[in-house]
């Protein structure tokens, strides 16, 4: 515990906080043209999927570490150094959205409940995909191409993803708490294969 603390503030120096918050303000931004006028109110649900699309992608990076390689050998096994990344960006992530969702005018604010659950399905699968990249590869920093994937990932699933399955609706549409129960589970499945990626491989590579 005594080592974990003192890990708090060189893990905080080497955080990405500069993708991140470029990340976020870019989705401010998507979140604030909502109050430009009326029409842009009608586009809210589509510009807060936005804007949470463009904040996962800098989530991506949260696992980016170039010291990879050198901090492999340090005591604290590396599902704490995770978890302490993870536990850092928490409470910048929850300020995010509480502002995204501020900025949408309260008479085009799409369900609350609903739509955080969209929000964090989707950041967790970000940096999920970047536990994995980290788990099975030896790269350092797994944040482009999983921020690639994701965006990939995400027009795919809009274009092609089967309508009885569908993930991202209208809120009028009559499958929304359907789909909603979809989003539980991929945020359950997600939070679950990080955890699984977070943890140290058995055997190590060996390199020639």
């Amino acid at each position: 515990m005594l080592l974990t603390r003192h890990l708090v503030l060189p893990v905080h120096r080497t955080l990405p906080w500069g993708v991140v918050g470029a990340a976020g303000a870019a989705g401010l931004l998507l979140t604030a043209l909502t109050r430009t006028g009326e029409s842009a109110e009608r586009l809210s649900l589509y510009m807060l999927r936005a804007a949470v699309l463009a904040f996962a992608v800098g989530l991506a990076f949260l696992l980016d570490d170039p010291a990879r390689h050198t901090t492999a050998v340090v005591p604290t096994p590396r599902p704490v150094r995770v978890a302490l990344r993870v536990a850092l960006a928490a409470p910048v992530a929850a300020a995010w959205w509480t502002v995204a969702l501020l900025l949408v005018p309260p008479g085009a604010r799409p369900p609350v409940g609903d739509i955080t659950l969209e929000a964090g399905a989707a950041c967790v699968l970000a940096v999920t995909g970047a536990a994995a990249v980290v788990r099975f590869s030896e790269a350092a920093r797994p944040g482009l191409p999983v921020a690639g994937g994701l965006l990939t990932t995400a027009v795919l699933t809009m274009l092609f993803w089967p309508g009885r399955w569908a993930l991202f609706v209208p809120v009028e549409d009559e499958r929304w708490a359907a789909s909603h129960d979809r989003w539980g589970v991929v945020l359950a499945g997600a939070v679950i294969l990080g955890a699984v990626c977070a943890v140290e491989p058995l055997r190590r590579r060996v390199r020639f």
